[in-house]
């Protein structure tokens, strides 16, 4: 195999090189950037050009074989993209096995190939819980463009409506403060044909009140052993209002997503991004540029304002995850 391509990645494997596609430029244009170094991996990450946890993890991993396909330090380069970013676990989880791996190459073929197969195990297992005809509501992105392949949250709608022939409607939050929702979801959705409803991340009370939504469905960055989940900011409050209104709150994620070392929620680290993104949409700005503004990456969600979470190895209860790792 000497190419691998994907909707996020081509990996050039004779030639040492990978390109990733840059997200920040969506859905206004598909532009593809070369990733030569590890240096070119951890800037895609930090400035989000790249995102979604399983994809962090596989970038990640391809820059570890860069930096080992030019003679450079490994254990530096790890060291490196370690500090990308401090919330979505895969990071860690797929350094980890670079550390270890005797061949790179090898080792990050096989964490690209196994979050291809992760995802559609895990989207066939979370279409099983929709009905024939449903509308789900999801927040950020948690498709195609998050992995390597196919998607957690949006992967369970992908095998809903193309292995189980079902009817499903989404509706997608715009997801504050850098769009994702928007840009992302909406994007890969329509291109897909499947149907999808864009609204604000304020609207997410009145839709569900007006039993509009059968389900939610999001993804996870980390789970800890408790069953606590951090996403996207902004899931805790949709999984409180599911709640209130009695609509089944479903978290899609591989089991590399769990983290056997973190206990609970009051253990994960968030994330704090820089204020620019809340106070500009797309490089205008929205706030006087004085004020200041906070923007936690990531809000967490106890387990019980959680149904179920969909894995690779099935659908579990929050206090079962433990027993996945």
């Amino acid at each position: 195999m000497t190419t691998y391509e994907t909707l996020t990645l081509r990996v050039h494997w004779e030639d040492g090189y990978f390109e990733i596609l840059d997200q920040t430029r969506l859905p206004q244009e598909e532009v593809w950037r070369e990733c030569r170094t590890h240096e070119d991996a951890a800037e895609a990450i930090e400035n989000l050009r790249v995102r979604g946890a399983p994809l962090i993890g596989a970038v990640a991993a391809l820059g570890v074989w860069v930096a080992h396909e030019r003679g450079e330090d490994v254990h530096r380069a790890i060291d490196r993209l370690r500090r990308t970013r401090p919330t979505a676990y895969n990071l860690f989880w797929a350094l980890k096995r670079m550390e270890r791996a005797d061949d790179p190459r090898r080792e990050a073929e096989r964490i690209l190939r196994e979050d291809a197969e992760t995802n559609r195990k895990l989207g066939d297992h979370g279409a099983d819980l929709l009905p024939d005809e449903c509308t789900v509501l999801t927040h950020c992105n948690a498709g195609a463009l998050a992995c390597v392949d196919w998607g957690t949250a949006l992967g369970v709608v992908r095998s809903a409506v193309f292995h189980q022939d079902k009817d499903v409607h989404v509706i997608a939050t715009e997801t504050r403060p850098v769009q994702q929702g928007a840009r992302l979801t909406c994007w890969e959705l329509t291109r897909d044909g499947i149907p999808v409803t864009l609204i604000a991340d304020t609207a997410v009370g009145y839709v569900l009140a007006s039993g509009e939504v059968d389900a939610v469905i999001v993804g996870a960055d980390r789970i800890a052993l408790d069953g606590s989940v951090a996403n996207k900011i902004g899931t805790y409050q949709i999984a409180v209002l599911a709640d209130r209104h009695d609509v089944p709150f479903y978290v899609a994620a591989p089991t590399s997503t769990i983290d056997p070392e973190t206990e609970t929620g009051d253990d994960i680290p968030i994330e704090e991004r820089p204020e620019d993104e809340v106070k500009t949409v797309q490089g205008r700005p929205i706030a006087p540029e004085e004020v200041k503004a906070r923007n936690p990456a990531f809000d967490v969600t106890p387990p019980e304002l959680i149904d179920a979470i969909i894995t690779e190895q099935g659908v579990v209860k929050p206090d079962e995850v433990a027993d996945l790792v």
